[in-house]
């Protein structure tokens, strides 16, 4: 049997079709940098150095992986940005949100384990073992911990989508871009974070329930009892 070649796609000939095409391309290419633009809008004003945030009652950590049961490198970094936090006064209490939908995985304990380990004591730490993702961490440290304002802490990748995911959320936030080493897992961050952008945009725009939201949870409110 003989084989249909398949058609490639081909330059149009008029120059009305190559007029068209090229803006076409162009809306594309807009389209998909919309939301990567509206977060760096958003989250531009709102980022510090961790010598230059202001003093807030609450940092939040967002989980980033664990190795072998403890926190991966670039977990430890952001981590230990908080203990800076704490030990310098700038912040309270620190609400760690992470992943524990299994049991032999949960990152919430491992980061209150590696936080105690480093200063911070633990009635000062509160677990969110539902943060299984940005938006939902974001909406769950509002919705059920009750957290207004606070200082999130993560990579400089992922910390601008961080703060507008936060602050769409209705949690008035200031974000710590801790450092990392360019390594395969930063341009990954980096790549990836492209196309959670869209996602982001979405979440802000319609903002879905978390996939676990719960009853309240009076953690931050004790640990700020105890803080005072």
């Amino acid at each position: 049997m003989r084989r249909t070649a398949s058609r490639r796609p081909r330059w149009p000939r008029t120059r009305r079709g190559q007029r068209r095409l090229v803006q076409a391309v162009m809306a594309g290419c807009v389209l998909a940098l919309s939301p990567s633009a509206w977060m760096y809008t958003v989250a531009d004003d709102r980022l510090r150095t961790a010598a230059e945030v202001p003093r807030t009652d609450v940092a939040v950590v967002f989980g980033a992986g664990l190795w072998d049961g403890e926190p991966s490198p670039y977990l430890a970094h952001r981590l230990d940005a908080a203990a800076e936090l704490y030990r310098r006064g700038r912040v309270e209490v620190v609400l760690v949100t992470g992943d524990n939908s299994r049991e032999d995985y949960d990152e919430p304990d491992a980061m209150r384990g590696y936080l105690t380990r480093h200063g911070v004591p633990d009635g000062r730490i509160v677990s969110d073992y539902a943060g299984f993702d940005t938006w939902d961490s974001c909406v769950r440290a509002k919705k059920i911990f009750g957290v207004d304002e606070a200082v999130l802490i993560s990579q400089g990748f992922h910390i601008r989508r961080a703060v507008a995911l936060c602050e769409a959320a209705g949690v008035a936030s200031y974000g710590v871009g801790v450092d990392a080493v360019h390594d395969a897992t930063w341009y990954y961050g980096g790549a990836r974070e492209i196309l959670a952008a869209g996602k982001a945009a979405l979440d802000a725009v319609f903002r879905p329930d978390p996939r676990f939201l719960g009853p309240r949870e009076p953690g931050v409110e004790r640990a700020l009892g105890r803080a005072r």
